[in-house]
């Protein structure tokens, strides 16, 4: 029990909340003992409205975006309480303040929490309306509550100024275990590879949104004097290069499976190691989470030792003629883990001992090209006023739906229509799936939260015991804002419950009202996400499955590269690594967000599933290739290798240009049998040597077969799922035009009166 405790409370959510607890109650606790209630209020207020936008980030950012955020919030209140009298000026005010604030979130993350956090200070307004130097006073005490959350916020970040990137990096190293551990998975013999690859896309959305939290934060604070930085940063360079290795052991693993069938023993030494290599860094994982000094338990080098004695008893046991093929592939599988166990033991020692300066040599090169820019120009937003954009139909959709809100509010004289605004706001999302799941979520943990803190107000009538309960329900309830909205919406609404209980005698009015507010609030957003301009998944799956394929043929362009010239691994390669495993992550979000929606809109799902397994697949095929030329000392990439991937590439464009529904052009396929006539020709010339007893180098002929055999796999391997993608892209889109031809067939028919 104390143990879950502890690893609440040392999640980042759970600091989050007790910053945003301890800017609100101090305030009010102080402001209470001499008198002034509502002065501490508004102040907690300004507190509160300006937490969402305190994301990780630089300590410049950070700084600029809080104030910026106090600077708007204290803004649009003063500006609500001045128009408010004049409706001729306030519903259009209302209505232009709410569309371009939420526009904002075109500018990124930060800015759309500084948008959320304006739209709830617009919102909340409306709870008390206040003129002459009121406004101005009510305004400067939430700019005052928004800069001393600010300075809360610093005195945590000086305290702890490491605290949440090792947090972020022991998740990182985490979902990496699992990654691996699931690439392990494939080598069971009768493995559901189907459900094995699922959860790894699942994964690869969970790790690219940690990998963008640690650039983010890790990259922009950079300093090369730091020494827990350059730490920092050896250690999440070693992890996307770990994941890269894992994501190369690229094999056709039912051919692997047959081929091995009378000598399972090899492959289930391999699936041991990998397994170890899992569970090396789960071990990590939870030795940084805890503080702990990590002491390494030094088995994978042993592991690698039994593996390669297992290889040489595959060698022994069939002669060295029928089993090259198969030790050429198990010692592949070798040499990708004594990478990876090299990267972990890099790792290791940057939380055991002293770094050591050829861990860091080089590593520092163009870091800043790794961070996702944000471009706060004119143009930016200009580019988005159209129907065409996904945030334009959101921005639309929640400004009419605020408007809607209020004039009913007005029309049926709801005693607090601030809250129906606020409800809308908290949960209107630009998706379908998200915003219906949390409507549901928000009425009933509105439901069950007031029904837990009636019942605990009718056996306890102490204010401080109360405020004491409300204090652990608020901290609770922004403790699971991001990870459990049902049981945040639960803690929230006890906080007011129990805020209620004791500022006002009629508390089970006022809920009766908060409760039909919420209801109209949720159902509105839930009516609005689904009739007004939505914005259907299907409508964006083109557009994330471009942008993986053209990161995936970037990927591929810069490997044919470095094949062909050799030398240090370039930042445009590592860069076109990056982009191919954000943009596979990517796809399969949007995937998902689709599979939340309607039947009715899941256009052609199984499709679109396919082409991101198709994608996935394509990704790891090429990063086992890349591995493989850098590890190796590869002899010089022949005519044969440009042609083939030239021909994956081009096959790649024609998808893309499929995907925009223009004419591809026929395009004569490689010839893939040369290619494995070669290999044939290499192999039957060793077998001749052997017979013949010549003398050869037998390290360097090894290692001359084993990148003859890989290439040539992988480059008919690409071949084929290319070709794969380009099928399952034109059926994708010849499925498409049929239910638009069906729809549009649909309604002429029942808008010809002679039908």
């Amino acid at each position: 029990m104390i143990t879950q405790i502890r690893k609440f409370t040392d999640t980042t959510y759970f600091t989050s909340a007790l910053k945003m607890t301890i800017a609100a109650v101090i305030p009010v606790l102080l402001f209470t003992y001499f008198g002034a209630f509502q002065t501490g209020f508004t102040i907690a207020l300004g507190a509160f409205f300006t937490y969402p936008s305190d994301i990780p980030s630089s300590l410049k950012d950070k700084i600029n975006g809080i104030t910026v955020t106090a600077l708007l919030i204290s803004g649009a209140n003063l500006l609500v309480n001045i128009v408010y009298p004049y409706l001729w000026i306030f519903y259009p005010f209302l209505v232009t303040s709410v569309f371009f604030v939420s526009m904002f979130s075109v500018y990124g993350k930060r800015a759309t929490m500084v948008s959320f956090s304006t739209l709830l200070s617009i919102s909340l307004a409306f709870a008390h309306i206040n003129t002459g130097w009121e406004m101005l006073i009510h305004s400067g005490l939430l700019l005052g509550g928004g800069l001393f959350y600010l300075l809360i916020s610093l005195l945590f970040y000086y305290l702890k100024p490491y605290r949440y990137l090792e947090i972020q990096i022991a998740a990182c190293i985490k979902l990496t275990s699992k990654y691996l551990k699931l690439r392990g998975d494939l080598w069971v013999p009768n493995a559901d590879r189907k459900a094995i690859t699922e959860k790894q896309l699942h994964l690869q959305i969970e790790l690219n949104d940690i990998h963008e939290n640690i650039r983010e934060v890790l990259i922009t604070d950079y300093s090369g004097s730091s020494n827990q930085n350059r730490r920092l940063l050896i250690v999440f360079i070693s992890l996307v290069e770990i994941l890269e290795l894992a994501l190369s052991t690229s094999f056709d693993h039912n051919k692997l499976h047959k081929k091995f069938e009378n000598h399972p023993q090899v492959l289930l030494t391999y699936q041991t190691l990998a397994y170890n290599l899992a569970a090396s860094l789960k071990r990590l994982s939870k030795s940084v989470k805890n503080k702990n000094k990590f002491i390494p338990k030094n088995t994978l080098i042993k592991d690698l030792n039994t593996l390669e004695l297992a290889i040489a008893d595959y060698n022994i046991s069939l002669g060295k003629i029928e089993a090259s093929e198969g030790v050429f592939m198990l010692t592949t599988m070798l040499q990708y883990a004594e990478k990876q166990v090299e990267k972990i033991k890099i790792v290791q020692r940057a939380f055991s001992s002293a770094i050591s300066t050829y861990d860091f040599k080089g590593r520092d090169k163009d870091l800043e090209k790794f961070l996702t820019p944000q471009y706060y120009l004119w143009s930016t937003l200009i580019e988005n006023l159209s129907f065409s954009s996904t945030l334009f139909r959101h921005s639309l959709r929640l400004t009419v739906t605020i408007l809607f809100g209020f004039i009913i509010s007005k029309a049926l004289s709801f005693h607090n229509e601030y809250w129906v605004l606020l409800t809308i706001v908290v949960i209107m999302r630009p998706g379908y799936g998200l915003t219906k799941t949390r409507s549901f979520d928000r009425i009933f943990g509105t439901i069950i939260g007031g029904g837990i803190a009636f019942g605990i107000l009718f056996f306890i009538h102490d204010s401080i015991v109360i405020s004491s309960l409300a204090i652990l329900s608020m901290l609770l309830g922004f403790s699971f804002t991001n990870t459990n909205y049902k049981v945040s919406a639960v803690f929230v609404t006890m906080y007011i419950v129990f805020i209620y209980g004791i500022l006002t005698p009629n508390i089970g009015e006022v809920i009766q009202y908060r409760i039909i507010d919420t209801i109209v609030g949720s159902s509105l957003a839930f009516l609005a996400n689904h009739f007004l301009w939505p914005s259907w998944e299907f409508l964006n799956i083109p557009i994330y499955l471009k942008a993986s394929i053209k990161a995936n043929k970037n990927y591929l362009k810069e490997i044919s590269i470095f094949y062909n010239k050799k030398g240090e691994v370039s930042t445009s390669y590592r860069l076109a690594r990056k982009n191919a495993f954000i943009e596979i992550g990517n796809l399969m979000a949007s995937f998902l967000r689709m599979a939340q929606e309607p039947k009715s809109k899941q256009k052609q799902l199984p499709q679109v599933y396919k082409l991101a397994v198709l994608n996935h697949t394509l990704l790891s095929s090429s990063a086992s290739l890349g591995t493989y030329i850098q590890s190796h000392k590869t002899s010089s990439a022949s005519k044969a290798f440009n042609i083939v991937v030239d021909a994956v590439i081009k096959n790649l464009d024609n998808a893309i240009l499929l995907l925009k529904e223009e004419t591809v052009n026929t395009f004569e396929n490689t010839n893939k049998e040369d290619l494995a006539l070669r290999f044939t020709e290499l192999k039957n010339i060793r077998e001749r040597e052997l017979k013949e007893g010549i003398t050869i180098d037998e390290a360097a002929f090894q290692l001359k077969m084993q990148e003859a055999q890989l290439v040539i796999e992988q480059l008919i391997w690409l071949v084929n799922l290319s070709e794969n993608i380009v099928k399952t892209t034109k059926a994708l889109m010849k499925s498409q035009s049929e239910n638009e031809n069906t729809i549009l067939k649909t309604f002429f028919e029942s808008n010809n009166p002679a039908t």
